[in-house]
């Protein structure tokens, strides 16, 4: 990473997937540049909870600020989780958790960064999906689902990711987003953010995927224009596994994840996380290291 800076960095990883013994090894060895670096961690530390609060609890220790949104696999309910809760009582629970820890979560205040090319307000996000960035061809969910299915694509959501008391993902999708835009609307008109979400806000992010059925679990529509509509100096986002930078009107979309063991490990060089997002310096010095 970049040498320490007045103010320090903030900073972005996702899908770290400590459940994994080499995924480990690598948080292990995350450490900030300054006193002052933040870290944004979008989703998908773990799915068992006592691994979650592991990494969480060890960057809390690091990093000045540590911010978390969920990613699916903390909302799973696995079956080698001695946490039985579901749906919005699984996710209150991980709140509650990192209210202890002392980690931001999109529950809590929105946090604002001060440091170089601040001031912006990081909004943690947590919106699911609504499998509306359907397969093409498919004129609704059902069909969307019988395409996967007959691809052999079916997203682990359908069977750990209960939306309890919600009847369906997508139902509780629409309810975060309405809770989402009343705390935005909040915001003072000139306020600029950096959004950080698990899954992509705009759907053309999803066209590189290897199989292009799985978009449907990546996101929602409804979110296509919140870059510009919330005046996002960044937006940072994992679930992809393709850790990657987007521009759409002007707004940089960071891809920050770690992914499986599998992915990463036969690349030449080990990942270099976390990664830079503000200030713009540290993201051009840090271009030819990443990943």
């Amino acid at each position: 990473m970049a040498t320490s800076r007045p103010g320090g960095d903030l900073l972005a990883v996702s899908d770290l997937h400590v459940g994994y013994a080499e995924n480990r090894k690598l948080v292990e060895s995350f450490v900030p540049n300054s006193d002052e670096d933040w870290l944004l961690v979008a989703g998908d530390v773990a799915d068992r909870v006592e691994d979650i609060y592991w990494a969480l609890r060890l960057l809390k220790e690091r990093f000045s600020t540590v911010v978390w949104v969920p990613g699916n696999h903390e909302l799973w309910t696995p079956r080698q989780d001695s946490v039985r809760l579901r749906g919005v009582a699984r996710y209150e629970l991980l709140v509650e958790m990192c209210r202890r820890l002392g980690v931001v979560t999109p529950e809590d205040p929105y946090p604002v960064w001060t440091g170089a090319d601040g001031p912006v307000t990081v909004v943690p996000l947590f919106l699911l999906y609504d499998y509306t960035f359907r397969p093409d061809g498919a004129r609704n969910k059902e069909e969307g689902l019988a395409l996967a299915e007959q691809a052999g694509v079916v997203c682990t959501d359908e069977y750990f990711l209960h939306p309890d008391p919600y009847s369906s993902r997508e139902e509780w999708c629409a309810a975060r987003l309405a809770h989402t835009e009343s705390r935005l609307a909040d915001l003072a008109p000139d306020t600029r953010t950096v959004l950080v979400n698990h899954f992509p806000l705009v759907r053309e992010v999803t066209s590189i995927l290897r199989y292009p059925v799985f978009a449907q679990w990546c996101g929602t529509v409804h979110t296509a224009d919140w870059h510009l509509r919330h005046r996002a100096a960044a937006v940072v986002y994992g679930h992809l596994h393709i850790p990657r930078v987007n521009w759409f009107d002007g707004v940089r979309f960071e891809e920050v994840s770690l992914g499986y063991p599998r992915e990463w490990q036969p690349r030449s060089h080990p990942p270099r996380c976390p990664r830079p997002i503000l200030p713009v310096e540290a993201t051009e010095t840090h271009r030819d290291l990443v990943w």
